[in-house]
């Protein structure tokens, strides 16, 4: 019977092991996700497309038309907003027709909004202690100053 109990102890430890290896993995690569959608959104000129994309999709002649600089330029950056996940792009014939892909700016919100929560309770509890710690300041008698009588 002991032998049993070790061995069910023993693939239920492997089995917890995996399962973390396996959440590490999963927050690594969701971190990793959120270093490229921050990257890609670090520079105007990819934010001025994915406003543009907000908007509707368009083909990539069209979302390059409006920059000065040229298409292959605007290629780059799109290029770089397709390997964040932030944009997509799709064949409709000949066109290349580019559309922003929310789910990976709905990761990004669901950080923003986790961390806005951190520092905003963190903010609240230390106005409270600042609050306390002027209304105990205003109840202690005012020390006397030296050489006045």
């Amino acid at each position: 019977m002991e032998n049993r109990e070790r061995r069910s102890e023993n693939r239920a430890g492997k089995q917890i092991a995996v399962i973390e290896s396996e959440a590490r993995k999963e927050a690594a690569s969701r971190a990793a996700r959120l270093d490229a959608v921050f990257a890609a959104l670090a520079d105007p000129t990819r934010r001025a497309i994915i406003e543009r994309l907000s908007r509707s999709e368009a083909r990539v002649t069209e979302v390059a038309q409006p920059f000065p600089m040229s298409l292959n330029a605007v290629s780059k950056h799109i290029r770089v907003l397709e390997a964040s996940g932030v944009v997509e792009r799709h064949r409709r014939g000949r066109d290349h027709i580019l559309s922003v892909n929310t789910h990976s700016l709905d990761e990004v919100d669901f950080w923003i909004g986790r961390t806005r929560r951190y520092w905003e309770e963190r903010l609240d509890a230390m106005e409270r202690l600042l609050r306390e710690l002027k209304k105990d300041h205003k109840l202690r008698p005012k020390d006397r100053k030296h050489g006045s009588r």
